[in-house]
């Protein structure tokens, strides 16, 4: 499943995919459509229940590799790089499977992009996090900024290109925790495991749930997920967490 600038490990039923496009792990179109493959055969694959994403290096991912930008003069060109720069995040975004970011570094511009389209966030004590575009003449990314930023701090990163430490995202309560370099992974992939451990198919459901209530009325959002819970009452692995609870044993799913 790894590619040339992307390498993938499994550990039990979790994933660990590694950025590996050195020396800054910037993305061009080729690492892009890599990364794409990677998440949606993460999502069709059964062994697989969960997700860390993180990188080698010191850095995470410095975003776009600027030796990579489209020709305005090719028509087609720049609408193609377009489509792949979207569906990178949205392959992570949308992938069945709960996608775990384990920030080892530096996360600029698309590499922020790449944090926030995943489910949850830890950073290593040595990570920081900006938008840099503005500072080439470029304006993108305030739709990534808004997911993760309340609107005065997404306008002031978007607007100077300022970065901001692992440990400023901690006391805003939008990364999870912040670790030693050396505990970033393991501290991830313990979460994807315990994630991992849950009902298949419950969590498919979850993790659709979770990105479609973002967008919806709360009345709307409550009436999907209980038709989702309605559905899966009716499965054996809802049938089989009721008798392991009672029974007071570990589950065994089977994704039925």
């Amino acid at each position: 499943m790894g590619k040339e600038h992307v390498r993938v490990e499994m550990d039990g039923m979790v994933a660990l995919v590694t950025l590996a496009r050195p020396p800054v792990n910037a993305l061009n179109r080729k690492m892009r459509h890599e990364i794409v493959e990677i998440f949606d055969e993460i999502s069709q694959r059964d062994d697989i229940r969960a997700a860390v994403l993180t990188a080698e290096g010191k850095v995470f991912c410095a975003g776009a590799d600027l030796k990579d930008r489209p020709d305005p003069a090719n028509p087609g060109d720049f609408l193609e790089h377009n489509r792949i720069t979207r569906e990178t995040g949205n392959s992570i975004r949308e992938c069945a499977k709960p996608v775990v970011a384990a920030i080892n570094g530096t996360a600029l511009g698309a590499g922020l992009g790449l944090m926030a389209s995943c489910d949850i966030y830890y950073a290593s004590e040595n990570a920081v996090f900006g938008m840099p575009e503005i500072n080439v003449g470029l304006a993108g990314g305030a739709a990534m900024l808004n997911s993760l930023f309340g609107r005065s701090t997404m306008r002031r990163m978007f607007f100077t290109g300022c970065r901001l430490t692992a440990q400023e995202l901690y006391e805003r309560n939008i990364i999870e925790a912040v670790t030693k370099p050396e505990d970033l992974v393991a501290t991830a992939m313990k979460t994807a495991q315990d994630i991992a451990a849950k009902a298949p198919l419950a969590m498919k459901y979850a993790k659709e749930s979770a990105n479609m209530v973002e967008n919806m009325p709360q009345r709307d959002a409550y009436r999907l997920e209980q038709n989702y819970t309605m559905a899966l009452s009716k499965t054996e692995d809802a049938k089989e967490a009721r008798m392991a609870f009672l029974e007071k044993r570990d589950p065994v799913f089977k994704g039925r």
